[in-house]
């Protein structure tokens, strides 16, 4: 069962879209309901869930703005919105599908069937993970690589690609987005540390001042507004 959580500023809006849904009932359930992203964004992270389907015109926080202080996530993202001027920025944030209000049947019916697809890939992906007993396959232009988890120092996007940096020395250039490795590298060591880089934690060797992360290999990547997840993470593996 898909499990959803709607967040829209007016009430109107999300019992209409919850009224719609519950012709997915077979398939999907609504778990919550917010009408205020503050209070979304204190309960959202400790809920496991498979879609936000997120409003984007609301008052102190917007739809874009949400995601940015969320941080790190692993659920899709539907926008629904009356504006169809934000597409470009959903596609930039990886949105799984852009909905304009009042929300047509036959198109909502097609975003939750592309988010079913989505979400037994990722199932699949997770349970192949476990098969792998810590290896990963890279198919890349030159042929298939097989690395060690372990030997993963950070993975960076790329447009649609993403480029693994190994402690080799070596980049591993792989024709998948760094959403789709965040499914795959859902070790507690790896963090997706901004929307361009998931970063092996183990490597971490300073948390600078500025929200700077200094690696083994000499790299430096900026975090995001989740440094303060992240310094517990590094923390616990550093005890």
């Amino acid at each position: 069962m898909i499990k959803a959580i709607i967040l829209d500023d007016e009430e109107k809006g999300t019992s209409l879209l919850n009224h719609k849904l519950a012709d997915f009932s077979d398939k999907l359930e609504v778990v919550a309901i917010f009408n205020e992203p503050e209070k979304a964004l204190t309960i959202i992270k400790n809920l496991d869930i498979d879609v936000l389907f997120l409003d984007i015109e609301m008052p102190k926080i917007n739809g874009f703005q949400f995601l940015e202080l969320l941080g790190q996530f692993n659920f899709e993202v539907i926008f629904v919105t009356a504006y169809d001027a934000y597409v470009l920025n959903a596609l930039r944030n990886d949105a799984l599908d852009y909905l304009m209000k009042p929300v047509d049947p036959e198109e909502l019916e097609a975003a939750i069937n592309k988010l079913e697809e989505k979400v037994s890939k990722k199932a699949n992906i997770q349970q192949n993970n476990k098969k792998e007993n810590g290896r990963l396959s890279l198919a890349t232009a030159e042929g298939i690589y097989y690395i060690k988890k372990s030997d993963i120092i950070t993975v960076e996007a790329m447009s649609n690609y993403s480029v693994f940096h190994v402690v080799s020395g070596n980049k591993i250039i792989v024709s998948k987005t760094l959403k789709e490795y965040e499914t795959i590298l859902s070790e507690d060591c790896f963090f997706r540390v901004n929307r361009s880089a998931i970063v092996n934690l183990e490597y971490v060797v300073k948390f600078r001042k500025g929200d700077i992360l200094e690696l083994a290999n000499g790299a430096e990547i900026e975090v995001s507004s989740t440094k303060k997840t992240l310094s517990q993470k590094v923390c616990k593996l550093k005890s």
